[in-house]
């Protein structure tokens, strides 16, 4: 690339951070495209921090109308991405702010989830002015902190694939009497389970915002198999599908996932378990059937993981037109803020871009830090909304009234016994009953 471009920092920036979702194209494209028509070179960052993070500013791209003018319909993210961490070391948040000074740029793009949104925190802050900063929300995690209801880009998309797969295995359920475990993507939060699960009408979906604190892998057997033991008692059904998020596994005991066969516990750069190393799918699905054997009384369980290939899918329509409004407002944000003042964007050097009532807004990166850990707030589901009580009254699970209910009691009973292994009423409420009460610690 001619380094004429790079003589001014009138250039703008932009790289993906973290895992593909659906729409990151269509950011990149909007951003381009209405970069270009007010006469902003556009500098595209190949694997996010990780060349810049060396002081390599080689793997770069200018980008043009005819880079972009249909990556919005692809999956994927073709200026790639990476998990690199600038912010563990000093000296590399300063090779990336050096890098892009080398560059011209004065305006950065980020495009990534929580991790990302901390980094390009971090570049703003030590850019000290030289760079504004826009955060351009992405995960099909649904886990940043947005106002309200409002989703990240990608999640409908996910929430959609993901649906039709389940919808696809719930039939495959019904038609061979056996039951599938699935575990759904999400690191933290259990946004993208829930929604799946609702919109599906899947036998039992379960969550991490449920439980108060550590969850143990027993209770989540327990929850499953109350689950089964229940479909086979008051409604003679042998199958059922059901949707577990991966993030339960993050709120475990490391060293009870230790002590378990085959597992290897290991980080990415920001310090996160590696959820996807773990077969969270096939430990439950072989506790579970060990559970049944015991007791003479075997099934088979199907496992599978769904999270892959939601990712790099083309965008939804909903995806396509919701991240064109981020990419403009990004480009407001950065070149612009002067004419946004009820939007705060002239005040800042970095910050977020949503959408509010409608309406473009653009968040501090500060108001959404935890005071904790100083990194980026996580959005959890919040199991006391309609939304949620409304997917949880459609699910099968125990309940309350299962044991108040001597019939439902004995039939609970009877279908936790086999012939050489007979388990009475009283017995199943004493090893069942305490699923019913509220697992973050109320009743």
């Amino acid at each position: 690339m001619a380094n004429t471009i790079f003589q001014q920092k009138n250039n703008l920036g932009i790289l993906v951070g973290g895992g593909p979702a659906p729409g990151i194209n269509g950011v990149i494209g909007a951003i381009t495209l209405e970069a270009r028509t007010r006469a902003h070179k556009v500098i595209g960052i190949y694997d996010g921090f990780q060349w810049l993070m060396q002081g390599d500013t080689s793997h770069v791209k200018q980008l043009d109308h005819d880079d972009v003018s249909r990556v919005h319909f692809q999956g994927g993210s073709i200026l790639n991405t990476s998990r690199a961490n600038p912010t563990k070391k000093v000296e590399d948040l300063k090779r990336v702010v050096e890098s892009l000074d080398q560059l011209g740029i004065g305006y950065l793009a980020t495009i990534g989830g929580d991790d990302t949104m901390f980094a390009a925190s971090q570049v703003a802050k030590h850019a000290n002015g030289r760079i504004r900063v826009c955060h351009v929300p992405k995960t099909i995690d649904n886990d940043l902190p947005l106002p309200g209801e409002i989703p990240t880009f990608g999640f409908e998309t996910a929430r959609q694939l993901g649906s039709d797969l389940v919808q696809n295995l719930m039939e495959d359920s019904r038609s061979t009497r056996r039951w599938y475990f699935v575990v759904v993507m999400g690191r933290s939060a259990g946004h993208l389970a829930l929604g799946i699960g609702k919109a599906t009408g899947a036998t039992v979906t379960l969550i991490p915002e449920e439980f108060p604190g550590p969850i143990r892998m027993a209770t989540v057997c327990d929850l499953l198999e109350g689950a089964i033991l229940k479909r086979t008692a008051l409604w003679n059904r042998s199958d059922g599908v059901a949707v577990i998020a991966e993030g339960l596994l993050e709120h475990m005991p490391v060293e009870e996932l230790k002590d378990i066969e085959g597992v290897r516990i290991t980080h990415d750069s920001y310090g996160h378990l590696r959820l996807a190393e773990v077969d969270f799918a096939y430990i439950l699905k072989s506790l579970v059937e060990h559970r049944f054997a015991s007791r003479a009384s075997p099934m088979a369980i199907v496992h599978k993981n769904i999270g892959y290939e939601l990712r790099s899918a083309a965008p939804i329509a909903f995806d396509c037109a919701y991240v064109r409004t981020l990419g403009y407002g990004a480009v407001e944000f950065l070149l612009n803020p002067a004419q946004n003042p009820a939007m705060n964007a002239a005040k800042l050097n970095g910050a977020l871009v949503c959408l509010i009532n409608g309406k473009l807004d653009y968040l501090d990166f500060t108001s959404l830090k935890d005071a904790t850990t100083g990194k980026t707030r996580v959005r959890r589901v919040d199991i006391d909304t309609p939304s949620y009580k409304v997917a949880r009254e459609y699910m099968i699970r125990l309940e309350k009234e299962d044991f108040r209910d001597d019939e439902k009691l004995r039939q609970l009973a009877q279908a936790a016994s086999s012939a050489q292994h007979f388990c009475s009423a009283e017995q199943f409420r004493d090893r069942y009953q305490y699923l019913t009460t509220d697992l973050r610690g109320g009743s």
